[in-house]
């Protein structure tokens, strides 16, 4: 049995058969044959139970509710079935059954959990000297080995390019869509990125855009963003990239103090025209539940006055200024210049993205734009994965 397919639509491979099963009082200890021990307590082997009484077989969706199964409820008999299952005999009738390779994959002792941990994915943090991951339009949209491979870059990196992406107004929307539906906001579904005179954001000039991320204003910042160019025949506007989660790791090193102001003391940032007003207050830098760098919100344009108490404010000021600083160091820049027929397609929520003033006078610039949640990205990568 090398892989078995189980209720939640995945396969998991059989790590290690099953050899043994031991009953006590509070819990079952299975013994893998790689000599591991993994205990099970039985509130988790019954919340877990795998069966169509438990979980609905259309939906892959639980139906159980634990609060429903008598809270000292035990077994009445424990075992490796033939198959290699762990077979569970309740005490009032039910029947559970658990393949071994999805109970090794949730195992929860200790050296089960570090595996999984140190088998998730992790950011990989560049500088300057990135080598720029770069895909092809066509392998993209008729290759789906091609399509995880970008995604992967995407996820794992957070800035990639695109080339020989048609220059017809709207072509954007095809790629974006090979990973999910794109998000809209009140700049469009896809938003045109060029200089008009009456602006509703500093986006749509030509001066200089300071290194930032898009909508800090939302709750939720937009996961991915897409920049197409169509047109770049004016003089300036070139692209400037930072890993934000490489300059926040940097100064975590270099200053601890700045880094927690940064992490703990919100921010309010504010996105306000004639018909929309929009404000988030919330830390610069967010840290997962593992506490790992998870986003980078930043946008200076857009930010309102800081509201810290007095004691705090010095210290804000202080971690607030070098991060700026930072993001202007050489170290953490790649600046290049984006050409007809080529696209960015990059991690919002961390790598932080600027423009180059430009000149209007010496000719066209057009870019178009959207967005995906980062929800959409990992979800893809799952499924084409599976």
């Amino acid at each position: 049995m090398n892989t078995v397919a189980f209720a939640d639509f995945r396969t998991y491979p059989l790590i290690s058969a099953l050899s043994g099963v031991q009953a006590l009082a509070d819990r079952v200890l299975a013994t893998w044959a790689d000599g591991r021990v993994s205990p099970f307590h039985h509130q988790w082997l019954r919340d877990n139970c795998p069966c169509p009484q438990c979980v609905y077989t259309v939906t892959r969706e639980q139906v159980l509710e634990i609060v429903d199964v008598a809270q000292d409820l035990v077994p009445a008999e424990t075992s490796v079935d033939s198959q290699g299952c762990l077979r569970v005999q309740w005490q009032d009738g039910h029947l559970s059954r658990f393949d071994p390779g999805w109970l090794r994959a949730h195992a929860y002792d200790d050296q089960s959990r570090a595996e999984r941990r140190a088998g998730k994915p992790k950011s990989r943090l560049w500088k300057s000297d990135l080598s720029l991951p770069v895909f092809d339009y066509q392998a993209l949209m008729n290759d789906n080995d091609a399509l995880l491979q970008w995604l992967l870059a995407v996820r794992d990196i957070g800035l990639t390019q695109v080339r020989g992406v048609p220059t017809e107004p709207g072509s954007l929307k095809l790629i974006a869509e090979r990973i999910s539906f794109i998000r809209e906001s009140n700049f469009g579904v896809l938003f045109n990125v060029q200089s008009k005179a009456d602006a509703d954001s500093n986006a749509y000039t030509a001066f200089n855009l300071p290194l930032h991320s898009d909508l800090p204003t939302r709750e939720l910042q937009p996961g991915l963003q897409f920049l197409h160019c169509l047109v770049n025949d004016a003089d300036g506007g070139e692209s400037i990239f930072v890993d934000g989660f490489a300059i926040a790791e940097a100064l975590r090193e270099e200053d601890t103090e700045s880094f927690k102001a940064l992490c703990e003391i919100p921010v309010e940032f504010r996105n306000k025209d004639r018909h929309s007003d929009y404000r988030c207050l919330a830390p610069i830098i967010a840290l997962d539940a593992m506490g790992q760098i998870s986003e980078i919100r930043m946008a200076n344009f857009l930010r309102g006055p800081f509201d810290a108490s007095a004691e705090e404010m010095p210290r804000l000021y202080r971690a607030y200024r070098r991060f700026i600083a930072m993001t202007r160091e050489a170290q953490f820049r790649v600046l290049t210049r984006l050409n007809p027929g080529e696209m960015w397609c990059f991690d919002n929520r961390r790598t932080l993205h600027a423009r180059n003033a430009f000149d209007p006078a010496s000719g066209a610039r057009h870019f178009q734009g959207c967005y995906v949640d980062r929800d959409e990205l990992l979800s893809r990568i799952l499924v084409l994965q599976r």
